[in-house]
Protein backbone atom coordinates (compact mmCIF):
# COMPACT_ATOMS: atom_id res chain seq x y z
CA UNK A 1 0.00 0.00 0.00
CA UNK A 2 2.49 2.25 0.91
CA UNK A 3 4.21 1.57 -2.51
CA UNK A 4 1.22 2.55 -4.26
CA UNK A 5 0.62 5.83 -2.20
CA UNK A 6 4.09 6.50 -3.33
CA UNK A 7 3.92 5.99 -6.76
CA UNK A 8 0.69 7.96 -7.35
CA UNK A 9 2.51 11.04 -5.49
CA UNK A 10 5.53 10.51 -7.56
CA UNK A 11 3.91 10.56 -10.84
CA UNK A 12 1.74 13.31 -9.59
CA UNK A 13 5.03 15.36 -9.08
CA UNK A 14 6.61 14.59 -12.12
CA UNK A 15 3.32 15.66 -14.19
CA UNK A 16 3.65 18.83 -12.52
CA UNK A 17 7.27 19.40 -13.34
CA UNK A 18 6.51 18.43 -17.03
CA UNK A 19 3.61 20.28 -17.00
CA UNK A 20 6.07 23.55 -16.60
CA UNK A 21 9.30 21.70 -18.60
CA UNK A 22 8.68 22.99 -22.10
CA UNK A 23 5.75 25.54 -23.05
CA UNK A 24 4.15 24.22 -25.99
CA UNK A 25 2.56 26.82 -28.79
CA UNK A 26 -0.68 28.19 -27.41
CA UNK A 27 -2.74 28.11 -31.02
CA UNK A 28 -1.98 25.00 -33.43
CA UNK A 29 -1.57 27.10 -36.23
CA UNK A 30 0.85 27.75 -39.22
CA UNK A 31 2.12 31.49 -38.64
CA UNK A 32 1.90 33.49 -41.54
CA UNK A 33 4.54 35.24 -40.74
CA UNK A 34 8.01 33.64 -40.05
CA UNK A 35 11.93 35.19 -39.69
CA UNK A 36 13.51 34.88 -42.98
CA UNK A 37 16.94 34.19 -41.70
CA UNK A 38 17.65 30.31 -41.73
CA UNK A 39 20.25 28.16 -39.53
CA UNK A 40 23.41 27.25 -41.46
CA UNK A 41 22.83 24.17 -43.71
CA UNK A 42 23.47 20.81 -41.50
CA UNK A 43 24.85 17.75 -43.28
CA UNK A 44 22.61 15.23 -42.07
CA UNK A 45 23.69 12.26 -41.27
CA UNK A 46 22.94 8.57 -43.34
CA UNK A 47 19.21 7.36 -42.64
CA UNK A 48 17.63 4.44 -41.24
CA UNK A 49 14.34 3.41 -43.14
CA UNK A 50 11.58 1.64 -41.60
CA UNK A 51 8.91 0.79 -43.49
CA UNK A 52 8.55 0.89 -47.05
CA UNK A 53 5.83 3.49 -49.14
CA UNK A 54 5.77 6.01 -51.63
CA UNK A 55 5.48 8.48 -49.15
CA UNK A 56 8.36 9.42 -46.74
CA UNK A 57 9.16 10.98 -43.33
CA UNK A 58 11.94 12.29 -42.32
CA UNK A 59 12.24 11.91 -38.80
CA UNK A 60 15.54 13.84 -36.55
CA UNK A 61 15.42 12.12 -33.49
CA UNK A 62 17.41 11.54 -30.36
CA UNK A 63 20.26 8.27 -30.58
CA UNK A 64 18.09 7.04 -26.80
CA UNK A 65 15.16 6.48 -28.96
CA UNK A 66 17.06 4.02 -31.09
CA UNK A 67 19.32 2.37 -29.06
CA UNK A 68 16.54 1.40 -26.79
CA UNK A 69 15.01 -0.17 -29.67
CA UNK A 70 11.28 2.03 -29.06
CA UNK A 71 11.52 3.01 -32.72
CA UNK A 72 11.73 -0.24 -34.05
CA UNK A 73 8.78 -0.91 -31.63
CA UNK A 74 6.18 1.69 -32.83
CA UNK A 75 7.05 3.08 -36.41
CA UNK A 76 5.49 0.12 -37.61
CA UNK A 77 1.79 1.42 -36.38
CA UNK A 78 2.97 4.39 -38.04
CA UNK A 79 4.17 2.59 -41.38
CA UNK A 80 0.67 0.33 -41.52
CA UNK A 81 -1.64 3.39 -40.93
CA UNK A 82 -0.41 5.57 -43.40
CA UNK A 83 1.97 3.54 -45.57
CA UNK A 84 4.75 5.90 -44.67
CA UNK A 85 8.42 5.44 -44.84
CA UNK A 86 10.30 7.00 -42.07
CA UNK A 87 13.58 7.70 -42.55
CA UNK A 88 15.33 8.11 -38.86
CA UNK A 89 18.56 9.85 -38.17
CA UNK A 90 19.17 9.59 -34.98
CA UNK A 91 21.80 12.04 -33.65
CA UNK A 92 22.29 14.47 -30.18
CA UNK A 93 19.07 16.76 -29.51
CA UNK A 94 21.22 19.86 -30.88
CA UNK A 95 22.04 17.85 -34.05
CA UNK A 96 18.30 16.68 -34.58
CA UNK A 97 16.94 20.59 -34.36
CA UNK A 98 20.04 21.90 -36.59
CA UNK A 99 18.48 19.35 -39.23
CA UNK A 100 15.01 20.54 -38.69
CA UNK A 101 16.30 24.18 -38.71
CA UNK A 102 18.12 23.36 -41.98
CA UNK A 103 14.66 21.92 -43.24
CA UNK A 104 16.23 18.51 -43.64
CA UNK A 105 13.78 16.89 -41.10
CA UNK A 106 10.19 16.77 -41.54
CA UNK A 107 9.53 16.35 -37.76
CA UNK A 108 12.01 16.16 -34.44
CA UNK A 109 11.62 14.28 -31.72
CA UNK A 110 13.66 15.44 -29.16
CA UNK A 111 14.59 15.78 -25.61
CA UNK A 112 16.22 19.04 -23.90
CA UNK A 113 13.50 22.06 -23.18
CA UNK A 114 15.64 25.22 -23.39
CA UNK A 115 16.59 24.21 -26.87
CA UNK A 116 12.77 23.23 -28.29
CA UNK A 117 11.84 26.41 -27.50
CA UNK A 118 14.87 28.22 -28.90
CA UNK A 119 13.68 26.44 -31.78
CA UNK A 120 10.02 27.10 -31.86
CA UNK A 121 11.10 30.45 -31.06
CA UNK A 122 13.19 30.93 -34.25
CA UNK A 123 9.98 29.69 -36.13
CA UNK A 124 11.87 26.34 -37.13
CA UNK A 125 9.30 24.52 -35.62
CA UNK A 126 5.55 24.60 -34.36
CA UNK A 127 2.83 22.81 -32.64
CA UNK A 128 5.07 21.31 -29.98
CA UNK A 129 3.60 18.63 -27.99
CA UNK A 130 4.51 16.55 -25.12
CA UNK A 131 5.25 12.88 -25.87
CA UNK A 132 6.95 10.78 -22.79
CA UNK A 133 9.88 11.29 -20.15
CA UNK A 134 12.20 9.01 -18.18
CA UNK A 135 15.04 10.19 -16.11
CA UNK A 136 18.65 10.49 -16.55
CA UNK A 137 20.90 8.59 -13.86
CA UNK A 138 24.60 8.48 -12.93
CA UNK A 139 26.46 5.42 -13.73
CA UNK A 140 30.18 4.63 -12.76
CA UNK A 141 32.26 2.09 -12.14
CA UNK A 142 31.67 -0.85 -9.99
CA UNK A 143 34.45 -0.16 -7.47
CA UNK A 144 32.98 3.65 -7.01
CA UNK A 145 35.95 5.49 -6.42
CA UNK A 146 34.55 8.84 -5.86
CA UNK A 147 32.11 7.35 -3.11
CA UNK A 148 29.12 8.42 -5.02
CA UNK A 149 26.54 5.47 -4.71
CA UNK A 150 23.06 5.85 -3.83
CA UNK A 151 23.46 10.35 -3.48
CA UNK A 152 20.30 11.95 -3.51
CA UNK A 153 21.26 14.17 -5.32
CA UNK A 154 22.77 14.20 -8.97
CA UNK A 155 24.94 17.66 -8.14
CA UNK A 156 26.22 16.20 -5.14
CA UNK A 157 27.40 13.46 -6.66
CA UNK A 158 29.03 15.55 -9.76
CA UNK A 159 30.80 17.58 -6.92
CA UNK A 160 32.23 14.30 -5.46
CA UNK A 161 33.08 13.40 -9.28
CA UNK A 162 35.06 16.50 -9.59
CA UNK A 163 36.49 16.59 -6.15
CA UNK A 164 38.27 13.39 -6.74
CA UNK A 165 39.54 14.13 -9.91
CA UNK A 166 37.84 10.60 -10.85
CA UNK A 167 36.98 9.68 -14.67
CA UNK A 168 34.21 11.31 -16.27
CA UNK A 169 32.74 10.77 -19.83
CA UNK A 170 30.60 13.43 -21.37
CA UNK A 171 28.86 12.97 -24.77
CA UNK A 172 30.07 16.42 -25.84
CA UNK A 173 27.70 16.00 -28.32
CA UNK A 174 25.17 19.06 -27.72
CA UNK A 175 22.48 16.31 -27.19
CA UNK A 176 19.56 16.65 -24.22
CA UNK A 177 21.95 14.76 -22.10
CA UNK A 178 24.99 16.79 -22.55
CA UNK A 179 22.87 19.80 -22.37
CA UNK A 180 21.90 18.48 -18.64
CA UNK A 181 25.24 17.09 -17.57
CA UNK A 182 26.18 21.16 -18.14
CA UNK A 183 23.94 22.36 -16.94
CA UNK A 184 24.68 20.14 -13.56
CA UNK A 185 28.71 21.45 -13.97
CA UNK A 186 27.55 25.07 -14.40
CA UNK A 187 25.27 24.97 -11.00
CA UNK A 188 28.77 23.57 -8.99
CA UNK A 189 31.04 26.88 -10.98
CA UNK A 190 32.43 24.33 -12.91
CA UNK A 191 32.72 24.82 -16.99
CA UNK A 192 34.24 21.20 -17.66
CA UNK A 193 37.20 22.08 -20.76
CA UNK A 194 40.19 19.68 -21.68
CA UNK A 195 42.38 21.22 -19.40
CA UNK A 196 40.94 19.12 -16.95
CA UNK A 197 42.62 15.80 -17.00
CA UNK A 198 39.61 13.55 -15.49
CA UNK A 199 37.34 14.92 -17.76
CA UNK A 200 36.59 13.35 -21.15
CA UNK A 201 34.42 14.17 -24.28
CA UNK A 202 33.70 11.73 -26.02
CA UNK A 203 31.40 13.40 -28.90
CA UNK A 204 29.61 9.83 -29.43
CA UNK A 205 26.02 8.96 -28.56
CA UNK A 206 24.77 7.27 -25.46
CA UNK A 207 25.45 3.54 -26.48
CA UNK A 208 28.88 4.63 -27.42
CA UNK A 209 29.77 6.80 -24.64
CA UNK A 210 28.49 3.70 -22.09
CA UNK A 211 31.25 1.67 -24.33
CA UNK A 212 33.65 4.01 -23.61
CA UNK A 213 32.96 4.70 -19.95
CA UNK A 214 32.75 1.03 -19.01
CA UNK A 215 36.59 0.34 -21.18
CA UNK A 216 38.11 3.19 -18.99
CA UNK A 217 35.89 3.14 -15.78
CA UNK A 218 34.60 6.52 -15.94
CA UNK A 219 31.17 8.02 -14.85
CA UNK A 220 28.89 9.13 -16.90
CA UNK A 221 25.13 10.63 -17.15
CA UNK A 222 23.23 8.86 -19.09
CA UNK A 223 19.73 8.35 -19.99
CA UNK A 224 17.64 5.20 -17.90
CA UNK A 225 16.13 3.84 -21.02
CA UNK A 226 19.70 3.16 -22.54
CA UNK A 227 21.07 2.28 -19.59
CA UNK A 228 18.65 -0.41 -19.17
CA UNK A 229 18.54 -1.68 -22.55
CA UNK A 230 22.42 -1.41 -23.08
CA UNK A 231 23.48 -2.71 -19.35
CA UNK A 232 24.01 -6.56 -19.98
CA UNK A 233 26.89 -5.30 -22.43
CA UNK A 234 28.82 -3.22 -19.89
CA UNK A 235 29.58 -5.57 -17.27
CA UNK A 236 32.36 -3.18 -15.04
CA UNK A 237 29.49 -0.47 -14.69
CA UNK A 238 26.89 0.07 -12.12
CA UNK A 239 23.65 2.17 -12.12
CA UNK A 240 24.83 4.46 -8.37
CA UNK A 241 22.93 7.23 -8.45
CA UNK A 242 18.95 7.28 -9.45
CA UNK A 243 17.71 4.44 -8.04
CA UNK A 244 16.72 1.10 -9.35
CA UNK A 245 13.63 2.49 -10.96
CA UNK A 246 12.30 6.11 -11.80
CA UNK A 247 10.15 6.38 -9.07
CA UNK A 248 13.31 5.61 -6.71
CA UNK A 249 14.93 8.76 -8.37
CA UNK A 250 15.02 11.13 -5.52
CA UNK A 251 16.16 14.03 -7.47
CA UNK A 252 12.99 15.36 -9.28
CA UNK A 253 15.89 17.67 -11.26
CA UNK A 254 17.02 14.00 -12.91
CA UNK A 255 13.19 14.23 -14.60
CA UNK A 256 13.83 14.02 -18.48
CA UNK A 257 10.81 15.22 -20.80
CA UNK A 258 10.48 14.31 -24.96
CA UNK A 259 8.69 16.33 -27.22
CA UNK A 260 7.92 16.06 -30.63
CA UNK A 261 7.55 19.21 -32.85
CA UNK A 262 6.76 19.05 -36.58
CA UNK A 263 9.23 21.36 -38.77
CA UNK A 264 7.46 24.35 -40.40
CA UNK A 265 6.46 24.67 -44.26
CA UNK A 266 6.40 28.17 -43.83
CA UNK A 267 10.09 28.82 -42.84
CA UNK A 268 11.00 25.54 -44.86
CA UNK A 269 8.49 24.99 -48.21
CA UNK A 270 10.10 21.58 -48.55
CA UNK A 271 9.03 20.23 -45.67
CA UNK A 272 6.04 17.38 -45.87
CA UNK A 273 4.18 19.38 -42.20
CA UNK A 274 1.11 17.16 -43.49
CA UNK A 275 2.40 13.83 -42.45
CA UNK A 276 4.70 15.34 -39.72
CA UNK A 277 1.32 16.45 -37.99
CA UNK A 278 -0.19 12.77 -38.79
CA UNK A 279 3.04 11.43 -37.04
CA UNK A 280 2.86 13.76 -34.10
CA UNK A 281 -0.93 13.13 -33.36
CA UNK A 282 -0.43 9.69 -33.91
CA UNK A 283 2.63 9.38 -31.35
CA UNK A 284 0.50 11.54 -28.46
CA UNK A 285 -2.74 9.27 -29.65
CA UNK A 286 -3.94 7.26 -26.43
CA UNK A 287 -3.27 3.53 -28.09
CA UNK A 288 0.29 4.55 -29.28
CA UNK A 289 0.97 6.24 -25.75
CA UNK A 290 -0.01 2.91 -24.28
CA UNK A 291 2.84 0.82 -26.56
CA UNK A 292 5.20 3.64 -25.27
CA UNK A 293 4.14 2.89 -21.61
CA UNK A 294 4.34 -0.90 -22.02
CA UNK A 295 7.24 -1.04 -24.08
CA UNK A 296 10.59 -2.33 -21.49
CA UNK A 297 8.36 -3.80 -19.12
CA UNK A 298 8.58 -7.34 -20.46
CA UNK A 299 12.16 -7.37 -20.34
CA UNK A 300 12.98 -5.20 -17.56
CA UNK A 301 10.24 -4.95 -15.31
CA UNK A 302 9.77 -1.45 -15.75
CA UNK A 303 8.58 0.92 -18.53
CA UNK A 304 11.56 2.70 -20.81
CA UNK A 305 9.53 5.64 -21.16
CA UNK A 306 6.53 6.96 -19.66
CA UNK A 307 3.61 9.13 -21.64
CA UNK A 308 2.69 12.18 -21.25
CA UNK A 309 0.84 13.74 -24.01
CA UNK A 310 -2.56 15.88 -23.56
CA UNK A 311 -4.65 12.68 -24.76
CA UNK A 312 -2.77 10.50 -22.27
CA UNK A 313 -3.23 12.56 -19.21
CA UNK A 314 -7.11 13.30 -20.60
CA UNK A 315 -7.61 9.68 -20.50
CA UNK A 316 -5.60 9.24 -17.29
CA UNK A 317 -6.39 11.60 -14.55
Amino acid sequence: MRRSIRLVTFFALAGTLLLTACQPAATPVVPSAVPTTSAPRATPPPATSIGTGSLVLRLATTTSTADTGLLNAILPDFNAKYGARVDVVAVGTGQALALGASGDADVVLVHACAQEDKFVGAGDGINRLDVMYNDFVIIGPRADPAGIRNLASGTQAFAMIAQRGAPFASRGDKSGTNTKELAIWATLGITPTSSLRWYQSVGQGMGETLNFANEKLAYTLSDRGTWLSQKANLPDLDLLVGGASLADNKDKLLLNPYGVIPVNPSKHPNVNFDLATKFANWITSVDEQQIISDFGRDKFGQSLFYPSSAAWKAAHP
